[in-house]
């Protein structure tokens, strides 16, 4: 079933022009800021973004700006939006900007796709809704919209794209993209979809054939994997903390924690810490509670933290060891960054939201 698409896109954008969320990137014009946007709303929901949107932009206003910025005050910028990469990468796109494109963003799909970080969906969205290039962008609303509209259990990446690469308005491609992307999000939701009020039901082979709930067949999800993470907290008398920024890999690269090392249980997790310290000080240089020949009850634990990433349900065990001075140097090697933060300093570092809460239990 193929439905006539001139009424398909005029039903579909007049659906769009009345209902459309007022949303702020939606106001926007300037490609940068559209950029952000939509590097934000990666696997991120609109309410979450809603609270980082406009005071990024208040920060970083321009591509100049951005590119300028520290990778810390980028991080911190970022903190507890979650997915980390996506700003390391927006901040290097932004000065690939500056220095190969004399700071204009790029204005097509493929010029766009060579920027870190930018993929196919996010450079179709922006060509298209920037720079009125006629190109899909292809997200999960679209792609759940698509397969009830043809009746498709498992839509190929291929299939997708040249399906919503025919559909495309060539007049209004961004408005168009962003309708499709609206339909799934407002109207066509994954559950209980609201086909009464749907624009294009009248076209939806899926309703005809009774399968709307089926479609698109659900994927299989690996299981997160469940972590224990010990964590030690050292503190000086002054109220500083060891942390260590993390290495290039992993989701939270770059940002600052607490030394830690995943364990079979928790109730390795105040040996752990002890290791950590006796790792991380240089010997000699301030002995911490709990070390050495010290008994394990001169350690404190903390709380546990539970925090959930996308393939690991991790559980946090911190354990706080006193340190009777700042040592004048700790573990600090080409591929380990250290520092003894206080509270002040803390406030401008890039935390991962586990760390900010075991924190919070000082």
């Amino acid at each position: 079933m193929n439905p006539d698409l001139d009424r398909l896109r005029a039903d579909l954008l007049g659906f769009y022009d009345r209902q459309k969320r007022d949303l702020p990137w939606r106001r926007e014009e300037d490609p940068y800021r559209i950029l952000v946007s939509e590097v934000m709303l990666q696997q991120t929901r609109v309410d979450t973004v809603l609270g980082y949107y406009e005071p990024w932009l208040g920060r970083f206003p321009d591509i100049e700006a951005l590119a300028a910025a520290s990778e810390d005050s980028v991080l911190k910028a970022w903190e507890g939006l979650g997915y980390y990469r996506r700003a390391r990468n927006l901040h290097a796109a932004a000065r690939v900007v500056r220095e190969e494109w004399g700071g204009a963003v790029p204005s097509t799909e493929a010029e766009l796709r060579m920027l870190p970080g930018v993929g196919e969906y996010t450079a179709g969205a922006v060509a298209s809704i920037a720079f009125g290039e006629a190109v899909p962008a292809v997200d999960g609303n679209v792609r759940r919209a698509l397969a009830r509209l043809y009746d498709v259990v498992k839509p190929t990446a291929r299939w997708l794209r040249e399906t919503a690469a025919a559909l495309v308005d060539p007049e209004r491609p961004g408005d168009w993209n962003q309708a499709l992307m609206e339909l799934g999000a407002t109207v066509c939701t994954p559950r209980a979809p609201s086909c009464g009020a749907c624009p294009v039901a009248w076209g939806c082979a899926a309703r005809s054939a009774g399968t709307v709930d089926e479609r698109p067949a659900p994927t299989r999800k690996r299981a997160p994997r469940k972590a224990v993470i010990a964590l030690v907290v050292l503190r000086a008398p002054g109220g500083e903390v060891l942390l260590e920024r993390r290495g290039e890999g992993g989701v939270l690269a770059g940002m600052w924690a607490f030394p830690e090392q995943e364990i079979d249980g928790v109730d390795r997790a105040a040996e752990a810490a002890r290791e950590l310290a006796a790792e991380f000080l240089t010997a000699g240089h301030g002995s911490p509670a709990g070390t050495g020949d010290a008994p394990l009850a001169e350690a404190r634990p903390l709380p546990h933290v539970r925090h959930h990433f996308t393939h690991i349900h991790a559980t946090y065990v911190p354990w706080l060891l006193e340190v009777a001075d700042v040592p004048e140097r700790c573990l600090d090697s080409s591929d380990r960054e250290t520092r003894w933060a206080g509270s002040a300093e803390r406030s401008e570092l890039a935390l991962p939201v586990a760390q900010r809460t075991v924190l919070a239990h000082l």
